[in-house]
């Protein structure tokens, strides 16, 4: 992968093989950050998983940086009011499943009561690979509609583990102060910590790095940063 001028003007600012305090290492990206819009801090975590493991779960970061999200809840009857009431952008059931059979997509999230799983999952194909599909384990499938709706407006936030063990999560914005952005961080490691599988063995955490957008990556010290 090409990299422009000013990525590699920043890779001359910093030690690209040093382990950083998270508050450093925070401040650090915000100042490797070049481009012309509020980019986005993302911290990759690198895990100690076999191939039949992985971790996956959701939580509420304390300082909120996206835009609202849309919302999109598969219901019928009076789960369906409950999603209007709470305020989710689309409600429906077959309906919704048909127009996104048809290409429609224009959400960011789609939760849905156990008695729709059974036509929603025909969309397999479409938000399976969209990250769209709802799922039990993110809350995402359930009869608490109300709940789900005020958590997910609240920013609640999903991480997983992919292919390679490493969790790809957005923790922050450039424009955001130093200790707010280093507090989400902590809580997301820490959750992530917590969810060790329980026959995992050695350093579960291995690496830890953070950028922005189209910046660098600076890599955290593990130990540093699971200090809370």
């Amino acid at each position: 992968m090409k990299h422009g001028k000013r990525y590699k003007e920043a890779l001359e600012k910093y030690d690209k093989l040093k382990n950083y305090p998270v508050d450093m290492g925070v401040e650090l990206v915000k100042q490797l950050a070049f481009a012309k819009f509020d980019e986005s801090i993302d911290v990759s975590v690198h895990l100690n998983l076999k191939k039949s493991q992985t971790v996956r779960d959701t939580l509420v970061l304390p300082h909120q940086f996206a835009e609202g999200k849309k919302i999109l809840v598969f219901a019928k009857g009076d789960k369906a009011e409950e999603a209007r009431n709470a305020g989710a952008d689309y409600v429906g059931d077959t309906d919704l499943v048909e127009k996104i059979q048809g290409g429609w997509v224009d959400f960011d999230v789609a939760v849905a009561t156990p008695d729709m799983m059974r036509d929603v999952g025909r969309l397999g194909p479409v938000l399976g690979r969209r990250g769209l599909m709802p799922n039990p384990k993110t809350r995402t499938v359930t009869f608490d509609i109300k709940e789900a709706i005020a958590e997910l407006k609240k920013g609640r936030t999903e991480f997983r583990s992919d292919k390679t063990n490493i969790i790809h999560c957005a923790v922050g914005r450039v424009s955001m102060d130093k200790e707010k952005v280093a507090e989400n961080l902590r809580m997301l490691i820490s959750e992530v910590n917590r969810r060790r599988p329980a026959d995992a063995k050695g350093n579960f955490i291995t690496s830890v790095a953070i950028s922005s957008t189209m910046g660098p990556g600076v890599r955290l010290d593990v130990k540093e940063v699971l200090v809370q």
